[in-house]
């Protein structure tokens, strides 16, 4: 793109460095001639790798920027054709805004405290209250560390935070768009089936502040059952660490909602719920849902004690039938009957020892009770969350396992 340096566009802004790129459009420095300011001019010219997607996004973005006015966003300057010898296309001029982005000053090897992250997101979360507030609301859909730009620290503040690209920008008026943009690792599910909310934001804003909090791209980091796994590569509090588990919920059902729910979920201390050192039972806790996983408990006493005891024993009643059946015995036959009916459930019980998972979730329409062997839900109970008439407090124990592990 160097050879659009010097280049003069609409007899006032004169090309001075490039920005950034991307599949349709370029993004450069610029220095306005009639101020003598320096400016943002984005390009769209039609070329090769343009698309009519392009040119939708490229205007919604000038519409959009008309009619916003926030001091950590850019403003609207200019919009107009674009006729020169490299091409014909659009350009859109807004301010500069000189700081450096959240991927530069990782890169840089600047680390972030809990406060640091702490405080960008209040200001990020605030950016989005006024984006969100508008009315059509105004969904950004591209979070990420580049967009994001944080002036030098002044005093005891962390900086002037900035939110930056609103070229994937969505609003409700265009709500019908199954387009898909964003940046994967950023993206929540929803996103790639072209439909966005707010909540969408909230997920690409959290996944962001875990790029800050590990210095790696969440889809760089360990995932199960669709989520960031995270926890290990940080050193957070809790409470951060639950609510950043919230924020990048897979599920639109269980993610906060809004910016008032993440912001109250920030700002107020919620209780965190502790297990024993060691324990495998796992859970997972949000601002929307409560879930406890109980997994396998493999091979124990129990176990053993029903393949030596239980299982010759059917053999024998196995035999003892045919044995009663021969000789007209009937009270024997009905006897032996009974034990060898139970021959399939103690298969059962020991394929659930080996290999069930019991889950447990309450969220904030339902409760529900489930079974999984393999990965294959056997059974589910549900109920609405009314149903729940009492909550009791029982002193908690550890059962230790036989190879020194604890349940």
């Amino acid at each position: 793109m160097e050879q659009f340096i010097g280049q003069v566009l609409h007899d006032r802004y004169r090309i001075q460095s490039v920005l950034g790129g991307q599949i349709g459009r370029r993004t450069f420095l610029a220095n306005d001639l009639q101020t003598d300011l320096l400016v943002v001019v984005k390009l769209l010219l039609f070329s090769p790798d343009f698309t009519w997607e392009h040119l939708k996004l490229f205007e919604r973005e000038a519409e959009v920027l008309k009619f916003l006015e926030h001091p950590a966003i850019p403003k609207y300057l200019d919009y107009f054709d674009v006729e020169i010898q490299l091409g014909k296309g659009f350009a859109l001029v807004q301010t500069y805004i000189e700081a450096k982005s959240l991927s530069d000053w990782i890169q840089s090897g600047r680390t972030f405290s809990e406060d640091d992250i702490k405080a960008i997101a209040k200001e990020l979360l605030k950016i989005l209250d006024y984006l969100h507030s508008r009315q059509p609301p105004v969904i950004h859909r591209d979070i990420k560390p580049s967009n994001i730009l944080l002036a030098d620290r002044s005093g005891h503040s962390i900086g002037q935070v900035y939110l930056i690209d609103l070229g994937s920008v969505q609003t409700a008026v265009h709500g019908g768009t199954r387009t898909i943009v964003g940046t994967y690792g950023y993206m929540p599910l929803e996103q790639f089936g072209g439909q966005t909310t707010p909540a969408s934001d909230l997920y690409a804003l959290g996944a962001t502040l875990i790029y800050l909090a590990t210095g790696q791209h969440p889809d760089g980091l360990p995932q199960e059952q669709m989520r960031i796994k995270f926890e290990e590569w940080v050193n957070l509090s809790p409470h951060l660490i639950d609510w950043l588990k919230s924020m990048t919920e897979p599920s639109l059902d269980l993610r906060l909602k809004s910016v008032k729910q993440a912001l109250e979920a920030l700002e107020n201390q919620l209780a965190v719920i502790s297990k024993p050192y060691g324990s495998r039972v796992q859970v997972t806790k949000t601002g929307q849902m409560l879930e406890i996983v109980f997994p396998p408990r493999g091979f124990n006493l129990e176990l053993i004690l029903i393949i030596l005891f239980a299982f010759p024993w059917y053999f024998v009643f196995g035999n003892g039938f045919i044995a009663s059946w021969n000789s007209g015995d009937w009270l024997s036959v009905l006897f032996a009957l009974f034990f060898l009916l139970t021959g399939p459930a103690m298969t059962w019980t020991i394929i659930l020892i080996l290999f069930g998972t019991i889950r447990f979730r309450i969220t904030q329409s339902k409760i529900s009770h489930s079974l999984e062997i393999f990965g294959l839900r056997w059974w589910q109970l549900t109920a609405p969350r009314q149903k729940i008439t009492q909550i009791e407090i029982t002193p908690s124990y550890i059962i230790k396992e036989s190879e020194g592990g604890t349940l």
